[in-house]
């Protein structure tokens, strides 16, 4: 069986986030043993210089019995964040309205 058809055949459920630049993938799998177990792939786009794009691709491997404990620490880590710096993203790259902007530096001598 080819990588490709055996890595789709045990996918059972995928969501997808899609974030500017890069997409999250949510997937639920099948072991060989039959039980479920979650991917969360983060693929971000890329482009070289000669314009192609490739994608980075990290991924973490989620089995039930870590799913409480992993629940707890992301909720504890995403409520510190959200209290300390508050909802608005601070990065202007990240505002939605943003456009790339260039700027000039003045010099007062003269050429």
């Amino acid at each position: 069986m080819s990588e490709y058809k055996e890595r789709h055949e045990n996918e059972i459920f995928t969501k997808v986030l899609k974030a500017g630049r890069r997409t999250y993938f949510f997937d639920v799998r099948e072991t060989k043993a039959g039980d479920y177990y979650l991917t969360i792939t983060e693929s971000k786009k890329n482009f070289g210089e000669n314009g192609e794009a490739t994608f980075e691709k990290h991924k973490i491997y989620l089995y039930k019995e870590d799913f409480k404990s992993f629940q707890e620490m992301f909720n504890e880590s995403t409520d510190f964040i959200i209290n300390e710096k508050g909802e608005d993203v601070i990065s202007e790259k990240h505002d939605k309205d943003f456009k790339s902007r260039t700027f000039t530096i003045d010099s007062d001598d003269e050429v």
